[in-house]
């Protein structure tokens, strides 16, 4: 969009044509993200923590390890906004290939995000007493087949 705004305004004022420069815009770009990811990074925090969507902890790790309970874990969420964010401001919309990127980077966060949520809740359930995941039929099967083998 300012890239749009830049060339318009470039028609008038020549000065503005040191935007067409892929270069600056990179440069700006990332300037954005990182002042966007700042700005936005508290409020993500606090609503990842309100949603309880945190770090589990293994009961058997370290002692040190435990202050990292409830950790917000899908900081990816707030990689995402800024690289949207900044890839709508700065990017040419006119390129078909940055409209693919978009897409891909959007899909790869979900497929992210879908495991990170899935992780979270398996953990929670093997914290539970007899659950079947707490018993190691998450899906390593052939792990503990290889274990008794190699065991016996």
């Amino acid at each position: 969009m300012l890239l749009e705004l830049a060339q318009w305004l470039a028609k008038d004022i020549r000065a503005f044509n040191v935007f067409t420069y892929i270069t600056l815009r990179a440069v700006l770009a990332c300037l954005t993200a990182l002042l966007i990811s700042f700005m936005v990074g508290p409020a993500v925090i606090r609503k990842l923590t309100a949603y309880k969507i945190g770090q589990a902890v293994r009961d058997d790790g370290p002692q040190s390890h435990f202050i990292k309970a409830g950790t917000p874990t899908m900081g990816g969420a707030l990689i995402l906004v800024s690289i949207m964010v900044t890839t709508l401001l700065w990017a040419d919309l006119q390129n078909r290939l940055v409209w693919i990127v978009v897409w891909v980077t959007l899909a790869f966060g979900a497929i992210g995000g879908q495991i990170a949520k899935r992780e979270s809740l398996e953990e929670d359930l093997r914290r539970q007493p007899s659950h079947p995941l707490r018993h190691g039929q998450r899906g390593g099967k052939l792990h503990d087949r290889l274990v008794e083998v190699r065991s016996s």
